[in-house]
């Protein structure tokens, strides 16, 4: 994001509110600024786009009180929340497709603009991953790179222990507040002191499963790419690489053996083009090309309307029956959508906000929608 910017008082609360507004994710927050202008006006728009989507219920915006109160307990914390305009945002991620409006960080900020890579693996990790994973992360802290991980049990445990004197950026599913896995709550208490820690969800919030596969999207979108230390089939870390690739990262992974089902994903990940990592040197050496080419730039349509803020209604309303039957419970990419209508592009995205906010739509990673059932 260009043109960085320090938010006033009264526009941070706002930002705030919108993002914490129900049914209002990242895509949609940038969609809404870009429309109306500011976060105030939106926050006043959003009952009446409910509406049009086929609402029923009032629409819950949340309130100044709700979000001066968030706000405070943040700050008597000692931390702090950084909107995606300012300029202590860490830039890499406000490139990535769905950067979160808001983040609650608490630690020392100028870390979230160096050079970092970000290492993940198995939370079962073998001991032999752990001790590639510790020299690895040492030597690459050594070499002035600070090491993102999510404070997960096994690997991300190990890239922090070792990357703690060095730096390190933790990305935690829960509030900021929240230590998780119990057993690294000295561990978090070290990087708050030592490094940073990031999060995304509201101060006290308890992580749920659902939080951590928008946490990964966070770790590789710091980074300038993503080391997966060890990683059976099905595990989480594959997640955070396929995020990372979409973002335009690069994948490292440490190679295993055959007979451990743990390296079979990672082992995959160098089958399908992913840079083998034996030593921390085959990351810097990657690295001094990564950083002569720029980032990935969003690739999701939050650019103005290019009409009033209120999209013509009788035309909308003629669109929507199409646009609705062109949906299903399967993940359709926008672009799709729009090249099977004949509506203008702004009119397509005016209604899928509406129906979003309306609670009637679901958006995915990869710039798609399906409808909910």
């Amino acid at each position: 994001m260009e043109n960085r910017k320090e938010l006033s008082a009264e526009a941070r609360i706002c930002w705030l509110r919108l993002i914490r507004s129900e049914n209002v994710g990242p895509i949609t927050f940038f969609q809404l600024l870009n429309r109306f202008g500011n976060a105030e006006a939106a926050l006043e728009a959003l009952p009446e786009l409910a509406r049009r989507g086929g609402r029923k219920k009032p629409f819950k915006v949340f309130s100044k009180s709700k979000a001066e109160r968030e706000l405070q307990s943040i700050e008597d914390f000692g931390g702090s929340l950084l909107a995606a305009c300012e300029t202590d945002y860490p830039s890499s991620l406000s490139v990535i497709a769905d950067p979160p409006p808001v983040i609650t960080v608490k630690g020392h900020k100028h870390l979230l603009n160096q050079d970092i890579v970000g290492i993940v693996g198995a939370r079962n990790a073998s001991a032999a991953a752990i001790r590639v994973t510790k020299t690895i992360a040492n030597d690459l802290s050594e070499n002035k790179i600070v090491i993102a991980s999510g404070l997960a049990r096994g690997i991300d445990t190990a890239a922090h222990q070792a990357a703690l004197f060095g730096a390190t950026i933790a990305v935690i599913g829960g509030g900021i507040d929240y230590p998780y896995p119990r057993e690294n709550a000295k561990l978090q208490q070290q990087i708050y002191e030592q490094g940073i820690v990031i999060a995304e969800q509201p101060f006290g919030t308890v992580p749920q499963a659902r939080h951590f596969p928008r946490r990964n999207r966070i770790i590789s979108g710091v980074s300038l790419g993503v080391l997966i230390a060890e990683a059976s089939p099905r595990s989480g870390s594959l997640i955070t690489a396929r995020l990372a690739l979409e973002q335009g990262r690069e994948i490292f992974a440490i190679p295993g053996s055959p007979l451990d089902p743990r390296t079979k994903g990672t082992n995959n990940l160098i089958r399908n083009g992913a840079t083998l990592v034996e030593s921390a040197e085959d990351i810097l050496s990657v690295l001094k090309y990564v950083r002569l080419r720029p980032l990935k730039e969003p690739d999701i349509p939050i650019q103005p309307f290019g009409r009033s803020a209120l999209a013509d209604e009788q035309e909308a309303n003629m669109a929507r029956p199409h646009l609705m039957s062109l949906l299903s419970p399967t993940p359709t990419e926008i672009d799709e959508l729009i090249r099977q209508t004949d509506w203008h592009p702004a009119t397509v995205l005016t209604i899928l906000l509406e129906l979003e906010l309306a609670g009637r739509i679901e958006r995915h990673v990869g710039n798609r929608v399906s409808i909910i059932e």
